[in-house]
C-alpha cells in the first residue's frame, strides 16, 4: 500500500462514527428531535441514528414517550418504514392518541415478555424495527446493556431503555443517558452523560 492509499484509509477510519478518539467520537448528523432547544444541545444536532439511549424517570407516564413522538411520526410514515416496538410498557399505548399525533399505528408493535432486555435485543437484531422502547424496573448488568448496544448497532436501530431514576448510580453502555421530569409547561430533559454531551438541563415546551 502506497503512502497516499494509507492516508486515505486512515482518514476513513478516523471519520467512522464508532471510533473513540480520546476527547470524543466522530459524531454523525443526528435525527431531529422535533424540539429546537433539544436539537441545539445534543451532539450531532439530534438523537443518535443507532445505538442505545437510556432514559431515567421518576415513574411511568412522566412524558417519556411524548419526547419521542416526532421521531415516531417520522419513522412510521417513512416510505420504507420499519416497525417501532414497545417492550413491556407499564401502561397500554393509547392508539387514538398516537393517531392524533400523526403516528401510523399499524407500524407500532407491543410486546409483553417476562425478560424485556432479551425481547428488546431480539427486536433490534431482527432488522424489522427502526426504534425500540424497553421498560426495565430491575437492575441491569453492564454485560446486558452492552449486548443491547451491540444489537442496536447490528440492526441499524435506535434502542431507548426507560429505567427508574435510581439507575443513575449504575454504570451504563448507552451512548447517552437522559433524565426526564414533568414541568408546568412541558418537560425538563437532563443531559446526564454521553459522547459529546455537556451535562445540562433543557426545557422542552409541549403544545
Amino acid at each position: 500500500m502506497d503512502d497516499q492509499s494509507h492516508h486515505q484509509r486512515l482518514d476513513e477510519l478516523l471519520r467512522h462514527p464508532s471510533l473513540w478518539r480520546g476527547r470524543g467520537a466522530a459524531m454523525p448528523a443526528g435525527l431531529p428531535t422535533g424540539f429546537t432547544a433539544l436539537d441545539a444541545a445534543l451532539p450531532g444536532g439530534g438523537w443518535p441514528r443507532r445505538g442505545l439511549v437510556e432514559v431515567l424517570v421518576h415513574g411511568a407516564g412522566h412524558g417519556e414517550l411524548t419526547l419521542w413522538a416526532p421521531l415516531l411520526r417520522q419513522f412510521t410514515r417513512h416510505e420504507a418504514a420499519r416497525c417501532c416496538a414497545f417492550i413491556a410498557p407499564p401502561l397500554e399505548p393509547f392508539a387514538p392518541a398516537w393517531q392524533a399525533a400523526g403516528v401510523e399505528t399499524s407500524r407500532l408493535l407491543v410486546v409483553r415478555d417476562k425478560d424485556p432486555l432479551w425481547a428488546l435485543e431480539q427486536c433490534l437484531l431482527s432488522g424489522a424495527c427502526a426504534l425500540g422502547f424497553g421498560w426495565l424496573d430491575a437492575r441491569a448488568s453492564l454485560v446486558a446493556l452492552r449486548r443491547l448496544a451491540l444489537a442496536a448497532e447490528q440492526g441499524s436501530a435506535l434502542a431507548v431503555l426507560i429505567r427508574p431514576s435510581r439507575a443513575l448510580l449504575e454504570p451504563t453502555a448507552a451512548l447517552m443517558r437522559l433524565g426526564i421530569a414533568r414541568t408546568e409547561s412541558g418537560l425538563a430533559v437532563q443531559l446526564l452523560k454521553g459522547r459529546g454531551v455537556a451535562p445540562r438541563t433543557v426545557h422542552v415546551r409541549l403544545a
